[in-house]
């Protein structure tokens, strides 16, 4: 049983980037404790009032004040679950809360419905199906983009309503079924290779080992984080070990009780290796950045990150649906807090932040 980590960022229309438990170990909770039972006690009244649950247990997390906390249908939950298997029906288009609770598309998928539409990062999206989406959690707008009360299939149309700097317009487009591909490699001269984590999808962490054991002797690796939402914390500890030779990732707490992540034995700590990290990387990928750098195992290129370092646990209601609440926060090796804070490059980049992560890289390698 692992930790769920919901971040604000989501591969929206699809994937709120969250580890979660199996369905099977979800449904092997331990007794909900802290402000977990006061959601279940307030669906479990709802329910013996004929009232609905999972409204009362929506109401209850807003009261608790939890950024992150949220609920979930059934159905909701069940395809969050399957879609981090890197398959899902959406728009092709990344997303998240900006501070002042507003929309924002954070990148389109190439190929993809959102970017057929002409839809580009750094535009906001205000209104799904005319339903406002400013302040809304973004797992909310996730599920008005995916068509979930109507279990909308691949080939439904959703109108969005946009604004760019002073334009504000409406876009349909129709929903299709779409596939995360998490992971890209590619070769640059030098040698360098750059490895590319979009999300930490199942998969994916195998996926860079797979790449740091292919790139060429002696080629230093680019880990590019940037725009990289979280995902399956469970693969990012996997992805850290193609860097460690074992050792402690992150530890966190569970209502109180401590708990730590270890890196697997064997990783290739000979490769010069930076990570180049933004503001849109959070928790999963933050998690990452922290324990190779805290570990002298990377240098970390770019602008600080997010700063989402919350645990949250599922536990199931009464008519089936799903409630996530924080229950602890994750620290780096060296013991910093990531939650409101980010991590902190150690070489600021902005513009060029690729190349300039590139030419540190052959630096750090010397002559070949």
């Amino acid at each position: 049983m692992f930790a769920s980590v919901l971040v604000a960022g989501a591969a929206t229309g699809s994937l709120p980037q969250a580890e979660r438990k199996s369905a099977q170990d979800e449904a092997r909770s331990a007794t909900p404790a802290g402000h977990h039972a006061d959601v279940t006690r307030a669906a479990e009244e709802a329910l013996a009032d004929g009232k609905s649950p999972m409204e009362a247990a929506k109401r209850a997390v807003s009261r608790s004040g939890d950024r992150w906390g949220a609920v979930y249908s059934r159905g909701e939950y069940e395809e969050f679950e399957e879609s981090l298997d890197g398959q899902y029906t959406g728009v092709g288009l990344w997303a998240r809360s900006a501070r002042d609770g507003r929309i924002e598309v954070t990148k389109v998928r190439a190929g993809s419905p959102a970017a057929a539409a002409g839809i580009r990062p750094g535009d906001l999206l205000r209104s799904v199906d005319g339903e406002k989406t400013d302040g809304r959690p973004v797992t909310e707008v996730v599920s008005l983009l995916r068509g979930d009360a109507t279990d909308a299939p691949a080939g439904t149309t959703v109108r969005l309503g946009l604004e760019r700097g002073t334009r504000a317009w409406t876009e349909t487009v129709r929903r299709a079924h779409l596939s995360t591909d998490s992971v890209a490699v590619r070769k640059v001269a030098g040698p360098v290779t750059v490895v590319r984590v979009d999300t930490f999808t199942k998969g994916s962490g195998d996926q860079v080992r797979e790449a740091v054991r292919q790139a060429p002797p002696g080629a230093g690796i680019v880990l590019d984080l940037r725009g990289n939402s979280g995902g399956l914390v469970s693969e990012a500890v996997t992805a850290a070990s193609a860097f460690l030779d074992g050792g402690l990732v992150a530890t966190y707490d569970v209502d109180g009780e401590q708990r730590a992540l270890h890196a697997e034995p064997g990783g290739d700590t000979t490769r010069p290796l930076v990570a180049l990290v933004d503001g849109g990387t959070m928790s999963a990928a933050e998690l990452l950045t922290g324990a190779v750098q805290d570990r002298g195992r990377a240098l970390v290129v770019g602008s600080r990150t997010f700063g989402k370092g919350s645990v949250q646990m599922p536990s199931r209601l009464p008519d089936g649906s799903v409630a996530e609440l924080t229950v602890g926060h994750y620290r780096t090796p060296s013991g910093r807090a990531v939650d409101g804070r980010g991590i902190t490059p150690d070489l600021e980049a902005d513009e060029g932040a690729l190349q300039r992560a590139e030419g540190v890289l052959r630096g750090l390698a010397g002559p070949s």
